[in-house]
């Protein structure tokens, strides 16, 4: 585990206090890493998650045509 000292802003702070408060946390710690949790979750390369690996597959299997193929069905 690793310790830091951080300075963050009165309004953050408060949003901490919240989340803190909203999910039982013991200390703004917890609260500092389910928020990082979540940010990784929703934002972070998707491709690296194994959700990612099933639905690839799934477009994968999925039916393809080629370019010629797609021209005379749009034509």
């Amino acid at each position: 585990m690793v310790q830091a000292v951080i300075n963050i802003e009165e309004k953050n702070n408060r949003v901490l206090n919240i989340v803190k408060a909203k999910f039982g946390l013991k200390d703004k710690s917890e609260a500092i890493n389910l928020v990082v949790n979540e940010y990784e979750q929703n934002s972070l390369e998707p491709q690296l998650r194994p959700e990612y690996k099933i639905k690839l597959t799934n477009i994968m299997k999925g039916k393809h045509l080629s370019r010629k193929e797609f021209e005379k069905e749009v034509a």
